[in-house]
């Protein structure tokens, strides 16, 4: 079968992509832009065009599968269908193989990468040999994104932006919790929960929800009704001081996560020892409060693009380095989620625990963004309004410029945002280097 991608450089659609390239089918995708995933895309050999879909292209294809960030107006979704050629988004593609598997999906605002990848490695350690798809690179698989098993177990991330989620059809649901978040879509957290209660009436009578029991608006949604089972967890039970001392990630977040992941084992029959084992060898996800150096300075990435998740991210720092200078170079991820999160984020930006913090310009999400709505906020007002004098407004293109002349080896950088911040990374690592030399 051949496969074309639209928008294949996205998180989700390439690990698709890759699922069915190892499944022996033809897969040929474009992207607008060239980017890490592209490029490792390619070296699998996987055929990748940089560009808008051409006819050429996609002609002959037995399906199409389009990341759900492109527009209406994508040329390769009207070739497609003057081709009637079948044509799916991603949830929906992705919605399909859930049904012909037992499929585990992790869910939640906050923590559904982190928890996702620690449940793989305990499915695999456990024996059960599981497919996964996730939304980002796991070291312990090659730093891929997509790992292909042999058993009936398709474990995945699975989003709630579009409520591209109501097109899976999960045997466990494991929620992690519930925020107000993608506000461009939803407008409000009552549609948020609204959702999400529809998403859990996926499950059957004999599934299976696991749920943070800490978390109140996951109360909210729950039906006395409910014909499936639900398995609770939280911070109080025996397992959190354990987990807290076995886990090489750290901070707060992730002994939920790991808990949730305990449930979960536990539920499939994987004995403790295994799980305890595995979550202890975990190293972290691709730019999930990831550390890429310790000299001369630290440097950390990671794709902390909401309130929490960027507090969540800079007390961890303040925890792990206590006698160490904090610094966040942040750039805010879509003009509609800074404006519906405006004051969300200036109370996170005022108690985070950090000694300074550069704000940069917003990253623009083609397509995704209200009309006027770059006139309404930008991250110089935020600063403004954060009132604070280690919080500051620096360009885009004067950052890099900025953190050289500036950074000393008692700082840890993080560089935080889910847009292409994270490209600052290896210019730094090429400060790092020149450091070197100037010592030798």
């Amino acid at each position: 079968m051949k496969i074309y991608f639209i928008g294949i450089g996205g998180i989700g659609v390439s690990a698709l992509a890759q699922y069915y390239f190892k499944g022996g089918h033809k897969v040929i995708g474009s992207d607008l832009v060239s980017s890490e995933i592209t490029n490792s895309l390619l070296k699998m050999g996987v055929v990748v065009k940089i560009g808008l879909p051409i006819k050429k292209d996609i002609k002959d294809s037995d399906l199409v599968i389009y990341s759900p960030a492109v527009g209406k107006n994508n040329p390769g979704l009207k070739i497609a269908k003057e081709l009637k050629i079948k044509l799916l988004s991603y949830p929906e593609a992705l919605g399909e193989l859930t049904k012909e598997h037992f499929t585990i999906a992790v869910s939640g605002t906050h923590g559904k990468s982190t928890t996702t990848a620690m449940l793989a490695l305990v499915l695999k350690k456990g024996g059960l040999d599981p497919t996964v798809i996730i939304g980002t690179k796991i070291k312990e698989f090659g730093d891929s994104n997509c790992r292909v098993g042999k058993s009936k177990y398709l474990l995945i991330e699975a989003d709630e932006h579009f409520a591209s989620f109501l097109n899976y059809w999960p045997k466990i649901i494991a929620l992690t919790n519930i925020e107000a978040d993608h506000l461009d879509y939803y407008k409000n957290l009552n549609n948020i929960l609204k959702t999400f209660k529809k998403y859990i009436s996926h499950l059957k009578k004999d599934g299976l929800l696991v749920i943070n029991g800490d978390d109140k608006n996951i109360k909210k949604i729950l039906d006395k009704k409910s014909k499936f089972k639900i398995n609770k967890y939280n911070l109080k039970q025996k397992d959190s001081k354990k987990l807290k001392k076995i886990l090489r990630i750290p901070g707060e977040h992730n002994i939920y996560n790991a808990l949730e992941v305990l449930t979960v084992a536990r539920a499939l029959s994987i004995p403790d020892k295994t799980t305890f084992k595995a979550l202890s060898e975990y190293k972290g996800a691709w730019r999930r409060f990831e550390t890429i150096q310790t000299k001369p300075f630290i440097l950390i990435s990671d794709y902390g693009h909401n309130p929490t998740k960027l507090l969540a991210g800079l007390k961890t720092a303040r925890e792990k380095y206590p006698k160490k200078e904090i610094w966040c170079a942040y750039q805010p991820h879509q003009y509609q989620r800074t404006y519906y999160l405006f004051k969300e984020f200036v109370k996170a930006f005022r108690s985070a625990p950090t000694d300074r913090i550069i704000l940069t310009d917003v990253y623009d999400v083609a397509g995704r963004e209200e009309k006027g709505i770059k006139n309404k906020v930008n991250s110089e007002v935020l600063a403004k309004a954060i009132k604070k004098k280690n919080v500051i407004y620096v360009e885009k293109k004067k950052l890099l410029k900025y953190l050289k002349s500036n950074i000393t080896d008692n700082i840890v950088l993080i560089i935080m945002g889910a847009g292409d911040i994270y490209l600052l990374v290896d210019e730094l690592r090429l400060t790092v280097k020149e450091k070197r030399k100037k010592m030798n």
